[in-house]
């Protein structure tokens, strides 16, 4: 029987190469030493969205550094994976923009883009605040990559410098639109975004310049109208489940032998 699994899993922006040492900043050796209690000779899960996730025990740790010593390799990278689709979404009030990020991380996006708009209630974001909310989410997740937190961009800029090649879907309030799931498996096999818009809803002005783009379809949501971040998780959920990699059930499940 093969041995337990740690629970505890970090993230390092380090190559990984088994035998081999990883530092830890101070925030990571603080929060091991301190908040979890514990010391050499204990394990932890390491990966940084490269090389896989790896078995590693603690070499030192101070209240300002750390050391660990990687050991196996417990998952290699899936290059089979079919990656997830990027979310542009409308900062929202309240914490609930840090909301959004950690759900989508959770759900599978491999891109975050902030997008500022005419109705918009937010004209500014903490980003490195929202990346820590990535890193945290891939942590807990156990995903092994963490999806990229973009700068925050205005709408129109966004549209003028975007890759045709990459399907935009834009979560319609009203007019014209064909179910999700439809458009979706019409377009399986290519790349995807999904935006959603503010509270208050996209300005007609931006309502036309999305219309006129070639890149860019028009989906509904059902027939109740969603909140800002429930949308971005019924859409993120319907691409996973009609595209991505919720139809790979199993085939990359984690032993339950967690400790």
């Amino acid at each position: 029987m093969s041995s337990p699994l740690p629970r505890t899993r970090l993230f390092l922006d380090v190559p990984l190469v088994p035998a081999h040492g990883a530092a830890l900043d101070g925030p990571r050796a603080h929060y091991l030493r301190a908040v979890l209690r514990l010391g050499p000779g204990d394990r932890v899960l390491a990966f940084n969205g490269r090389d896989g996730e790896f078995m590693a025990e603690i070499d030192g740790l101070t209240k300002s550094a750390g050391q660990l010593r990687l050991l196996e390799q417990t998952r290699a990278p899936d290059p089979q994976a079919p990656a997830g689709p990027w979310l542009l979404f409308a900062p929202l009030k309240g914490g609930r923009t840090e909301y959004v990020v950690e759900k989508a991380v959770e759900l599978g996006a491999s891109r975050l883009v902030p997008v500022f708009t005419r109705r918009g209630d937010v004209n500014r974001v903490n980003l490195d605040r929202l990346r820590a909310n990535a890193v945290e989410a891939a942590e807990q997740c156990e995903r092994l990559d963490v999806p990229d937190v973009a700068e925050a961009v205005d709408l129109g800029r966004l549209l003028a410098n975007w890759d045709k090649a990459r399907t935009l879907f834009v979560a319609a309030e009203s007019g014209d639109a064909q179910p999700l799931v439809t458009a979706v498996t019409a377009t399986a096999d290519q790349p995807a975004a999904i935006l959603i818009g503010p509270e208050g809803g996209f300005d007609p002005d931006e309502i036309l310049n999305l219309r006129r783009q070639p890149f860019v379809v028009s989906v509904g949501l059902g027939p109740r109208v969603l909140r800002a971040d429930t949308a971005a998780f019924a859409a993120l959920s319907v691409w996973q489940a009609a595209a991505g990699d919720w139809r790979r059930s199993g085939q990359d499940a984690r032993p339950p032998n967690r400790v």
